[in-house]
């Protein structure tokens, strides 16, 4: 029987402290909210217990950060995406940032595995005077475990709406996108990180945040399959592909403590599950 579940969760600010509520419906969680900087920025953990997707099942998440709040959001594991017999499986995540307030969005990978029909489709919607950082990271198949991607589907959705869309359908069957080297080279992990603000974000601001980027990429084992840019005046994105996923995260959460410090001028505090 598919799994139909939604969770919608709010960050607000009582008296300079970050609560984050929740509701949900159906087999999604956020496990209790943790301080580890202070009162002003609140750490939550994701969880869905099932531990992955099968053709037919859909996951909606939606999160909202009001004004004065800051929300950070990771996850205990990778999500999967399972094979399908001819079902698509989908999750949708909508993230709002109202003025004054900040997000981050930073859960581990998606495992695509052979066979699935899989739809991740993520929209940021961030008002003036708000900013976010997310990621964004997919693995295709398991090629260490013997896993390879062999076949299914993969849609991908990534829109700040009116400002800047990814969209691409990978296939298994399409060897040329796979393994040519103007798509994805023989590579098995896509991952981007992205800082998005709600107002055009100041020319020096945004060339110190490349410049911080484009130093880790030089110094990174990934430093040929990985470039920063931005694409539009209010969005900075690092785009990376590596051979297995643990590369592109060591990439990703370099970048994100130094666009927390370059950016909003706060030092990290690494969710503690990351750790466990």
């Amino acid at each position: 029987m598919p799994w139909h579940a939604r969770l919608d969760l709010d960050y607000q600010s009582e008296s300079r402290r970050s609560v984050a509520r929740f509701r949900h419906d159906g087999p999604l969680r956020i496990l209790q909210s943790l301080y580890p900087e202070g009162d002003a920025v609140c750490h939550n953990v994701l969880v869905h217990p099932p531990g992955g997707l099968v053709g037919g099942d859909t996951l909606d998440i939606r999160v909202r950060a009001a004004a004065g709040s800051h929300g950070l959001i990771t996850t205990p594991g990778a999500s999967r995406f399972y094979r399908s017999d001819g079902e698509l499986a989908l999750q949708r995540t909508e993230l709002s940032v109202e003025a004054g307030a900040r997000l981050e969005w930073l859960p581990l990978e998606a495992i695509c595995f052979s066979g699935c029909r899989a739809e991740n489709r993520l929209t940021l919607r961030v008002e003036a005077g708000a900013e976010l950082i997310g990621w964004d990271v997919t693995a295709l198949g398991l090629p260490n475990a013997g896993k390879p991607f062999e076949r299914g589907t993969l849609q991908q959705h990534i829109e700040a709406p009116g400002r800047w869309l990814e969209r691409g359908r990978i296939d298994a069957d399409d060897r040329r996108l796979l393994q040519s080297p103007l798509g994805l080279a023989g590579q098995r992990c896509l991952a981007s990180i992205f800082f998005v603000a709600g107002s055009p974000i100041a020319r020096a601001r945004r060339d110190a945040a490349l410049d911080a980027a484009r130093s880790l990429i030089e110094a990174h084992p990934l430093h040929e399959s990985a470039g920063a840019t931005s694409p539009h005046a209010e969005i900075i994105v690092l785009r990376a592909l590596a051979p297995v996923v643990e590369p592109a995260m060591q990439l990703l959460r370099q970048v994100w403590k130094a666009w927390r410090a370059e950016l909003w001028g706060m030092t990290s505090e690494p969710p503690r599950i990351w750790s466990m």
